[in-house]
This record gives structure tokens, C-alpha cells and sequence, in this order.
């Protein structure tokens, strides 16, 4: 992981290394006043959830998909037939978009050791546990650092986008929701898959982890998979058709 460290260095982050640790499956349920209620996805139609900027938090706690102020993911395989390492970092910024507290995650994907996407993600927490994706703030680089495009960028409330629900609290196999809309930019959809997947990372290997697919309405025949697991969050990603040979697996949670 020396390579790994240097680089992130030279990116500007200090960090220090830390277990990746996954706790058991609990059983807790949300809290019985609440009432959260999930927009029910459809193809076609108006999508315009409801809320309430007061539900919600910056603090993202879901096991599923928990965000420690602090911590970096970093993840490694091969994406477009180039070595690929992406840097997953919970920074301790708060964001208010379309009223409502979120907590910024700074994304880097580095192919061949250099800076190729640089993403700046906005995530909340409504008050039964489901995480909600509020907009993405994404460029790609040219080998001088130098901006291609911006393309997929969007925030919540800005030119009709809407956020999207980007984990259940407790995952419900088959149920399909948007995960981001604002329309011809950002359409990805998530399917529960299983919550008994076997996958094995660098990290170590996990028999109960949740399967998704993700697909979008802008790339139709693309399908790509993820696997979280419980405590932990996401460790596996991988394109399983059309979308060329993207893999990556968590190797390293540092702090």
C-alpha cells in the first residue's frame, strides 16, 4: 500500500491507516414514529419525491453505506483497460442543497497512476435510516489535469433534478429505485438483487453482502453490479455487460 499512500499524498490527503473492520447483521428497525415513505420507482412519468429538509442529516450512519468524516476507501482494478485506483474520501464538509443538510464525498479515479475524474458527491440521511443522493459535482481530466467536460454533474432542485434514494435502510430484494434524475444528465436506477451474495475483496471474503445492479436510461444495454456489506459499505463494482472491463475491489479503509 506504500504506492497507494504516496499518491493520495500527493493529492493532498493525510491519512492514516486503519482495520477494515465489518460488523455483524443487527436487527434494528427504525424507529416506529417515523414514517419515511419511498417514492415507488416507474420507467415513465413524473418523479418528484416529497420531503422534508428537517428528516434529514448530514451524519450518514446506514450500515450499508456508512460515511465516516475522515475515512478513505480505496479501491483497485481495471477500468478501460488501464490500472484504475479510486479514492473514496468522507470529507467533514456539510452542503446544504435544495434545503437540506448533506454530507460531501470527494471521489478520485486515477488510471495508470494519473487523475483522470475528480467528483465531489452530496449524500443525506432522512430520519428512518435511507440515503438519499442529492448531486454530483464530477469533471474529467486530460493528462495535464486540464478539464474535458463535466458531464453528469447535477444538484437537487437545479433545472428539475431530483434526489434519489441511494440505499434502503433495510434493503428490500427486487425493489427498484432512482438513484439520481435530472433528466438526460443523471438516470441511474438500483435493483436489490440478493442480501445472501458471496463476494471476496482484498478486504476479505463475505457470504451475506448485498447485490445491486445499476442501469441508466441513457446508456440502455449497460449493466453494472455492486456489492456492500453490512458495517463496512461498498467493496466490490463491476460491469457485467456493456460497459466495458471495469473492476474494482476494496483493498484498504484508511483513516
Amino acid at each position: 500500500m506504500r504506492t497507494l499512500r504516496a499518491l493520495f499524498l500527493l493529492a493532498g490527503l493525510c491519512l492514516t491507516a486503519a482495520p477494515a473492520v465489518a460488523a455483524p447483521p443487527t436487527t434494528d428497525h427504525p424507529e416506529p414514529h417515523h414514517d419515511c415513505a419511498l417514492p415507488t420507482f416507474q420507467p415513465t412519468g413524473t418523479y418528484a419525491p416529497t420531503l422534508d429538509a428537517d428528516d434529514f442529516t448530514a451524519d450518514v450512519d446506514n450500515p450499508w453505506f456508512p460515511l465516516h468524516p475522515g475515512e478513505t476507501q480505496v479501491s483497485v482494478g481495471v477500468k478501460d483497460g488501464k490500472h484504475a485506483v479510486d479514492a473514496f474520501h468522507v470529507s467533514p464538509r456539510v452542503v446544504t442543497v435544495d434545503g437540506v443538510p448533506t454530507r460531501v464525498v470527494e471521489d478520485r479515479l486515477y488510471l495508470n497512476g494519473v487523475l483522470a475524474e475528480r467528483t465531489s458527491d452530496y449524500y443525506s440521511q432522512d430520519e428512518c435510516g435511507n440515503v438519499w443522493y442529492f448531486g454530483e459535482t464530477t469533471a474529467e481530466l486530460d493528462p495535464h489535469g486540464r478539464v474535458l467536460n463535466t458531464d453528469g454533474s447535477w444538484r437537487s432542485a437545479v433545472h428539475g433534478a431530483q434526489p434519489g434514494v441511494y440505499m434502503q435502510a433495510e434493503p428490500q430484494v427486487g425493489r427498484h429505485f432512482r438513484q439520481e434524475w435530472a433528466p438526460g444528465a443523471a438516470e441511474d436506477v438500483y435493483r436489490a438483487l440478493s442480501l445472501r451474495a458471496h463476494v471476496t475483496a482484498p478486504v476479505g471474503s463475505f457470504s451475506a453482502a448485498l447485490r445491486t445492479e445499476e442501469t441508466t436510461a441513457l446508456e440502455p444495454g449497460v449493466v453494472d453490479d455492486k456489492y456492500y456489506v453490512h458495517g463496512l459499505g461498498q467493496v466490490e463494482e463491476a460491469a457485467v455487460r456493456g460497459g466495458g472491463d471495469e473492476l474494482l475491489r476494496l483493498v484498504d479503509v484508511l483513516r
